[in-house]
């Protein structure tokens, strides 16, 4: 036997013992090296397994200064650029690849997979680019590379394009390309595409399955995600540790515990819970389901725990509000990583602890640890709920300094943020120069209009958004449903309806309440009452809704009947309930009955009432004329009364014609709110309800003199799915011509049928003929003349007013309803007026 073959035999054995130190020591003292290319490999083979990027660095230098044979055989050189690779150097694998003279599909395909494995994407499909120019045909494993890379990229015209070249090689039905082609789609957000190509596949594996079901999971159809789980073991395909991994964190986004106690037990059965990943996930899902003890148990028995564990039982205790058990477990850690801090600042954020979260932001940053775009995703909100508008331009400041400001998470909190401080404007520059924008970033903007009032720019906004292809979730319809309420967009509304019903998500018990309560304050009650039946979970916020649904309408007795059938239900009412109950009985002036449910607010449900409470008692004793009763009631209050209990008293003393205790009214409301106009208009027609003409001028001239002005009445009526806006004596809108000469028209029937104006709160320096003229230009008069203008004969018509009806109004609507024929309903700042047939629903108490 030669010496080089000897050689080969101990370098051989001493590779297959790990001995690679002594192996490589034999070799470079050797004067007969072996020649044949298997020895070499076997080497390599060793440094690939112990990860010993220096022995293959070494092992590379010594065949490079000799000339073998085989060292010039792409295969060779395929076998170093996979041990630089493994051992975690791409720089060296690219420099063996650029020094190939020729290249096999194997050598392709390794350096393909490296650059997506080692988080180079782009340059992945750069190189299959480069591969094909070269006349080289992708095969299975080709493509199996840089599908995954187009999907860590969300490139989904590359991935369509690859899918082609797929397709025209006739490997689709391959199993390996199929699954890769599948966990592409989803990743980028093509689900259906990916559920079309898994319903075709002739074979799956539990690969293939799984990426079906983290693609449901991902794009939030959890429900979805858990059939495909059963459908998987029901295929006799066994669950692996990437699928439990995969279906966990569905039942965790679900709050679904019972399903994923479920599948803790088949992790039992399969004896897999010592697997670190698997384990993880099933704290992480106990934890979000609100099972924290259970979380905290499985946690201290994770033989090897490592960062993500800890993350995962931090962050429970942060999202639960245990943030002290949360900072006990972060300070107990040996390693720290930004997801650490950011479950410790988002905890601090969510409990309101601005400074806590500030001051744990600066220590991270001081150990170290650079933010990222989570940790500003988690310190803005806090800014945002505490409304610290300095400290969140502060925050602003450092993202710009960082450069980080394109991100989409980050820029969409800021959004939110100067959303929520009320800089409305600040928020639309940076939602408008946001360079991409997901559907979270819509909806903050919609809210943020919708919070600050700007009803019609939110929905402005949410057609701009389906305009821009990007589908609305349940927090988009969460938000611009009660947008349609506020403006009685009763057509929008409608429309948003079909969306959801097209997109089949009725079934979440969050906006089916957000419906039931837009139907009911666009004044259709039936629909909101249909939806209610029909809903197959009910919560409080279902029969609150249903119950002030019912009080704002006018429809009383239905009212205290949902109330008493939530009871019977076992469904506890709660504040909320309590105050929309209470108002029911102060719009119809059940007196006992309201004093009734104000004492079973303590006894039996031990609730105790708030102002809000209150106000709706002052307002049902003050309404119903007791007026001695409702001031020692106001004056024993165990809470400080503000100005709106005042003011419904200073109401109720106009509407009764008490002028003593008006003037007194109106004294302390000039002391607690001076600049509030209401205070003197009511006064106002106070003492012009009693005939005092001086007194009158004398209040309309302090309020001169003060700069206070009256808030001018402004009704909105939504036709042909527009909504217009009407102020008092409005000339502004294209039609004016024709709703005027309809107003004219029907002054002439009215006066007919027996109408006369009632001008005596208007002010006396101008002649009768002119109140009457500005009475008839009132902004729901000029509403309702554009809706029998613009809607079919015979439908309703829907008014939404921002004051309270005044009485010539309503009288005047009454006579309106009986002289078209068609129903009339009005929502005023307090309360819905249903107009049919020359009768009001509020039987002229409002």
């Amino acid at each position: 036997m030669s010496l080089a073959s000897t050689n080969h035999l101990n370098l051989t054995a001493l590779c297959r013992e790990g001995q690679l130190e002594k192996a490589l020591h034999t070799l470079l003292i050797t004067h007969n090296p072996p020649e044949d290319k298997s020895t070499y490999l076997q080497l390599l083979q060793t440094c690939i397994l112990k990860n010993a990027l220096l022995q293959g660095q070494k092992v590379h230098s010594f065949i490079a200064h000799r000339r073998f044979v085989f060292v010039i055989r792409t295969t060779f050189h395929t076998k170093l650029i996979y041990m630089y690779v493994k051992c975690g150097s791409l720089v060296g694998a690219r420099k063996v690849f650029d020094g190939m003279k020729e290249r096999d599909i194997v050598s392709w395909n390794t350096i393909i997979a490296a650059y997506r494995s080692h988080g180079y994407p782009r340059e992945s499909v750069t190189l299959f680019h480069q591969m094909q120019q070269t006349g080289l045909q992708p095969d299975r494993f080709t493509f199996a590379s840089v599908l995954p890379a187009c999907a860590k990229m969300g490139a989904l015209e590359q991935g369509i394009d690859i899918h082609k070249s797929v397709e025209n090689r006739g490997i689709s039905s391959d199993v390996l390309v199929a699954t890769a082609l599948v966990d592409m789609y989803a990743k980028c957000g093509s689900i259906d595409k990916a559920c079309e190509l898994f319903d075709r596949m002739p074979r799956r594996n539990e690969i293939s399955w799984n990426a079906m079901i983290a693609g449901y999971a991902r794009n939030g159809f959890v429900e979805k995600a858990l059939e495909i789980f059963k459908q998987m073991q029901l295929a006799g395909v066994k669950p692996n540790s990437a699928t439990f991994a995969s279906i966990l964190p569905a039942c965790a986004k679900m709050g679904s515990l019972e399903q994923g106690m479920d599948i803790h037990k088949s992790i039992k059965d399969r004896r897999i819970l010592s697997d670190v990943v698997v384990a993880t996930a099933l704290v992480d899902m106990y934890a979000k389901c609100g099972s924290i003890d259970k979380a905290r148990e499985l946690f201290d028995k994770i033989p090897q725990r490592n960062v993500v564990s800890w993350n995962a039982m931090i962050a429970g205790y942060a999202r639960c509000g245990s943030v002290d058990k949360a900072r006990e477990l972060f300070d107990r850690m040996p390693q720290r990583n930004v997801i650490s801090w950011n479950a410790m600042i988002a905890g601090y954020a969510q409990k309101g602890s601005l400074e806590k979260a500030s001051e744990t932001f600066k220590q991270m940053e001081l150990a170290g640890v650079k933010p990222n775009s989570t940790t500003f995703a988690s310190i803005l909100p806090a800014c945002a709920k505490m409304g610290a508008l300095e400290q969140g331009m502060d925050i602003h400041k450092s993202i710009k300094d960082r450069r980080i400001l394109s991100d989409v998470i980050v820029a969409t909190a800021l959004v939110d943020m100067y959303a929520k401080c009320g800089s409305i404007y600040k928020a639309r520059e940076l939602f408008d120069n946001m360079p991409q924008r997901n559907v979270v970033s819509w909806n903050a903007m919609i809210a943020g209009y919708a919070q600050n009032g700007y009803v019609e720019k939110a929905l402005e906004t949410f057609k701009q958004m389906q305009l821009a292809g990007v589908n609305p979730d349940l927090t988009t319809f969460a938000c611009v449903l009660p947008a349609c309420a506020k403006m009685g967009a009763l057509q929008q509304g409608m429309e948003i309806h079909q969306i959801m019903k097209d997109r089949g998500i009725l079934s979440d018990i969050v906006v089916g309440n957000a419906l039931v309560d837009m139907y009911a304050k666009c004044g259709s009650i039936d629909n909101a009452c249909e939806l209610f039946n029909r809903m197959l979970q009910k919560d409080v916020v279902s029969w609150t809704a249903m119950i002030a649904g019912y009080a704002q309408n006018g429809f009383i007795g239905k009212a205290l009947e949902t109330f008493k059938q939530m009871q019977l239900a076992g469904v506890k009412p709660n504040s909320t309930t309590f105050a929309c109950v209470l108002c029911a009985c102060s719009h119809s002036g059940l007196v006992d009955e309201g004093c009734k449910y104000f004492n079973h607010m303590t006894n039996p449900y031990r609730i105790t009432p708030t102002i809000d409470h209150y106000v709706c008692m002052v307002d049902l004793l003050a309404r119903a004329g007791y007026l001695e009763d409702t001031l020692n009631f106001i004056i024993k209050m165990p809470v400080k009364p503000v100005v709106v209990v005042w003011m419904c008293f200073l109401g109720a003393c106009r509407s009764h014609m008490n002028l003593g205790l008006g003037v007194f009214t109106a004294m302390l409301l000039f002391d607690l709110d001076p600049r509030n106009p209401t205070t003197y208009v009511l006064l106002s027609n106070i003492y012009a309800e009693v005939g005092r003409r001086s007194e009158v001028q004398m209040v309309r001239r302090l309020m001169k003199d003060s700069g206070i002005k009256k808030i001018p009445g402004c009704s909105w009526i939504e036709c042909q799915n527009m909504v217009h806006a009407f102020c008092v004596g409005d000339r502004s809108h294209p039609q004016t011509l024709e709703i005027y000469a309809k107003l004219e028209e029907l002054a002439w029937e009215m006066k007919a049928a027996g109408y006369f104006s009632d001008a005596k709160h208007l002010l006396n320096d101008v002649e009768e003929e002119e109140k009457e003229l500005f009475l008839c230009h009132h902004s729901e008069k000029l509403a309702i003349a554009f809706g029998l203008l613009e809607t079919p004969s015979g439908t309703t018509i829907r008014v939404v007013k921002n004051l309270r009806v005044c009485t010539d109004c309503h009288t005047a609507t009454k006579f309106i309803s009986k002289i078209v024929g068609r129903e009339i309903v009005v929502r005023d700042v307090n309360r819905f007026h249903h107009f049919k047939l020359g009768e009001c629903s509020c039987g002229d108490y409002w």
